[in-house]
């Protein structure tokens, strides 16, 4: 329960910091995104927020011995950089600069009520979906 719980926090603070630094907007993150025309730097800030952020929590993380509501940290994925990798990385970013939205801000989107995400929703959750029968098949092949 207080996994849950701080799991619910963790994602109303995030919801809010994306909505505080601009993220929800598409048309914010489009103009980062678009070099040739009238370029908004201001998401530098928000990343270079986010590093910055990580590298605190990585580093109390690292003098701790379990974390809070776990008996042991997750073992970390060994996953190297493939060619799957990399074509859904550049999907993802054909996606974000189409749309303007990435899931994170999507969701935090929806909670407010706009509903012109839903097609931006519909499509990742399509994409998923095709993702997962695409690598099963892969596999059983």
């Amino acid at each position: 329960m207080k996994a849950n719980l701080a799991a619910l926090a963790a994602g109303i603070l995030f919801g809010m910091g994306l909505m505080l630094s601009g993220m929800t907007n598409p048309g914010e993150v489009l103009g980062f995104l678009d070099w040739s025309g009238v370029w908004s730097p201001d998401l530098i800030g928000v990343l270079g927020s986010a590093v910055l952020v990580s590298l605190i929590g990585f580093q109390f993380a690292q003098r701790k011995e379990k974390p809070w509501f776990a008996a042991e940290f997750p073992a970390l994925p060994k996953k190297s950089i493939d060619r799957p990798l990399l074509i859904g990385a550049m999907l993802f970013g054909v996606g974000w600069g189409l749309a303007g939205y990435c899931p994170g801000p999507a969701l935090a989107v929806l909670a407010l009520g706009n509903e012109e995400v839903l097609v931006f929703l519909g499509a990742m959750l399509c994409g998923g979906l095709l993702q997962q029968w695409w690598a099963r098949n892969r596999n059983d092949g």
